[in-house]
């Protein structure tokens, strides 16, 4: 254990950045957990969404929406792999929670990375499964932050399913009436607190539960407290000078004995700080999981998300299988920007990666896998099963009309020349020592396994296996082009092999 502590410290100290204390805006990612719900080995925070994992794309929805900050994030559980992740990055610091004591926890271990007579701004936290959120809604949430004039927000949900299932935080909000029938004015709908799921079922169903607000009582009974739909995302905002000094005042008297970060809430009313809540315009966006199925689901909605930005821009044969980086989308959208037609067109099953840089009249059909840096030439077909990809730093580079067919591979930096042909059961390689150039109009096709080659234009390549050649165009008496069929290096390990 405590060589695990040493290697989580010694990375965070080669990984971290300076805390950037002119910045006024700070987001804590709440990374520390596990997630035993998930039944997995992976931690929770590592699992993927449209295959970037959660954690990450919490972070890049801060780092895109909250222009010009800092980030903390808080790492406990599978420490190392966290880190890995989010790596080297500007503005960006770990706090490690070596023991998980609650949300309130983690936000106190996160706030004691940063020097407290230093620092005067924003703090926004976060959990680091929530995999859905985006820059467009943590850009608003900045918006109402600042337009509620409030010391403390909570981003909320409205929960649509059966409220018994609603597992949930509940909003507790100040009622029209207090519990002596008395208007509550101005007060009405003011968050009062948090309640955890599991503390209102510790309810006594027939006692009601009263709760002190702005010199009045309300109260509420059990079943009104577990109908309410309104939950809490775990997406909060609050002024650092408050949130430093109160956030030592969270103790842990609950079912779970544990820190909750929810407890600030009635700790600010107490103090006479104000305290809102809003709604995002989307709800999934608030989507977190504890188990596999739910992470299909939000997986399914990422994929549904994409499908809308592109479905009238290419034609996508299945919209329930496929796969499309987001950088790529992006990519696709700019080149519909310039007002000419795409005509691309995506078979089920097809993948395409990150690294991809598509062309007009790109047809890729059933179940073609593309990823890393392929570079496609306009009017480029891939057939069927085909696999093109690269190892870093490699380009494979396909020039324009080139068509490569059934179930080939063609993989590592390679350059393929105008009009070339690659037809099925064809195997390209190209290392960096050893890279493949195909010159133009070019057609392999057979058995054939081309590595560390290069091949002329023109060129007609059958049933061969090429291992760093160069295939010369030498024509004939009649102009043709010579062709190479049958081509075989000699034979190795011929002593070991005899007849039965």
């Amino acid at each position: 254990m405590e060589n695990e502590k040493d290697l989580v410290l010694g990375k965070i100290q080669l990984f971290e950045n300076n805390f950037e204390y002119s910045l006024k805006e700070t987001a804590i990612i709440l990374a520390a957990g596990h997630g035993k719900r998930i039944k997995s080995n992976t931690s929770k925070m590592l699992h993927k969404i449209w295959e970037k994992p959660t954690v990450e794309r919490v972070y890049d929805a801060c780092k895109e929406g909250l222009n010009g900050m800092n980030i903390v994030v808080v790492v406990g559980i599978k420490a190392s792999d966290v880190i890995d992740v989010i790596s080297n990055r500007a503005n960006t610091t770990f706090a490690y929670q070596e023991q998980q004591n609650g949300t309130g926890h983690a936000v106190q271990v996160a706030l004691d990375t940063i020097e407290e007579n230093k620092y005067d701004g924003i703090v926004y936290v976060l959990p680091g499964d929530m995999g859905l959120i985006n820059k467009e809604t943590m850009a608003e949430f900045k918006i109402d932050f600042a337009n509620s004039g409030a010391d403390m927000v909570v981003l909320t949900g409205l929960y649509e399913g059966e409220p018994e299932l609603n597992s949930y935080g509940r909003i507790v909000r100040v009622k029209a009436l207090d519990s002596e029938g008395n208007p509550s004015g101005k007060d009405e709908g003011k968050v009062i607190e948090i309640i955890e799921h599991k503390d209102i079922l510790r309810l006594n169903e027939t006692e009601p539960y009263k709760l002190h607000f702005n010199g009045r009582v309300y109260s509420y009974s059990r079943k009104e407290l577990i109908e309410n739909n309104e939950f809490n995302s775990g997406v909060y905002a609050f002024k650092y000078n408050h949130l430093i000094k109160l956030i030592k005042q969270v103790n842990s008297n609950n079912a779970q004995n544990e820190i909750y970060i929810t407890d600030l809430i009635s700790i600010f009313n107490q103090n006479a700080l104000t305290v809102g809540a809003v709604c995002p315009q989307q709800q999934y966006v608030l989507m977190g999981f504890n188990n596999k199925s739910v992470l299909k689901q939000m997986e399914q909605i990422a994929r549904e998300n994409i499908y809308e930005k592109i479905k009238d821009i290419i034609e996508i044969e299945d919209p329930e299988d496929f796969f499309i980086h987001e950088n790529v989308v992006k990519d696709i959208i700019e080149l519909d920007s310039n007002g000419q037609p795409l005509e691309i067109k995506i078979g089920k099953g097809v993948y395409i990666g990150a690294g991809v840089k598509i062309n007009y009249n790109l047809t890729l059909k059933k179940n073609a896998f593309i990823n890393g840096n392929v570079i496609f030439g306009k009017n480029v077909t891939i057939w069927e099963n085909a696999m093109l990809s690269t190892f870093p730093n490699q380009k494979l580079i396909l020039g324009n009309n080139v068509e490569i067919l059934w179930g080939d591979i063609v993989k590592g930096d390679i350059q393929v020349g105008d009009n070339a042909r690659i037809e099925s059961s064809v195997n390209v390689t190209g290392s960096d020592e050893h890279p493949v150039r195909i010159g133009k109009n070019v057609v392999i096709k057979g058995t054939s396994y081309i590595f560390g080659s290069t091949i002329e234009d023109d060129i007609f390549v059958e049933h061969s296996i090429l291992i760093k050649k160069k295939v010369e165009r030498n024509k004939r008496k009649n102009g043709d082009v010579q062709q190479v069929k049958f081509f075989l290096p000699p034979p190795e390990g011929m002593d070991s092999i005899s007849d039965i």
